[in-house]
């Protein structure tokens, strides 16, 4: 699960820079949100070998898978939340001289905070699902992965081995989203409304 928590992180922070980057340019936004979107269409089984084949067998690719699978709901997410301040906020801000970056840090970013936590809640399973699904061409040796192709393989002679290896794989992942919904709680705690 290492790979998927650096994944996570990788995922996370790529597409908190996108957000930021087309928050703060409409052309760059315009030119590159539908490759965003695109890459999206790819079904991840078929582009998970291909990923592979290019940076070679072992973790590597198992972390790209995951960074691939996260990025996207974490950009849009983050997108939507730094577009969320009140526009007479921003008016006021930028009646007072304020510079982009003391809008982002002191204004959209922290209004942005909780459409993060959501993006966040749903990119912590999609990583856990991009490492087990880049565990069999990315020829990881051991992994939940690799045991449910095995597993799958020997379903006749023995059903239970891939079933309690999905139970276990569905707990990993209601585990990821329960830490990032605990963060959300800590860190929203103090806000108004973080009771509702």
């Amino acid at each position: 699960m290492r790979q998927a928590v650096i994944g996570f992180f990788l995922g996370a922070f790529i597409g908190i820079a996108i957000a930021s980057i087309f928050v703060h340019s409409r052309r760059s936004e315009r030119a590159f949100m539908p490759y965003v979107v695109a890459s999206q269409t790819i079904p991840i089984v078929a582009l998970a070998p291909v990923i592979a084949l290019a940076v070679g067998l072992g973790p590597a690719a198992v972390i790209i898978v995951a960074t691939y699978l996260t990025f996207f709901p974490v950009t849009i997410s983050q997108l939507r939340g730094l577009r969320s301040p009140d526009p007479r906020a921003m008016e006021l801000m930028r009646s007072y001289g304020a510079s982009n970056w003391d809008v982002y840090r002191k204004l959209r970013f922290p209004a942005s905070v909780p459409f993060l936590f959501t993006a966040l809640k749903v990119a912590a399973t999609w990583a856990i699902i991009g490492a087990i699904i880049g565990e069999g061409p990315g020829g990881v040796g051991e992994g939940l992965g690799k045991a449910i192709i095995s597993f799958s393989q020997q379903y006749i002679t023995g059903p239970e081995k891939l079933w309690a290896t999905i139970l276990i794989a569905s707990l990993v992942g209601i585990v990821a989203y329960l830490a990032v919904r605990a963060a959300e709680v800590i860190v929203l705690r103090n806000r108004p409304g973080a009771d509702s």
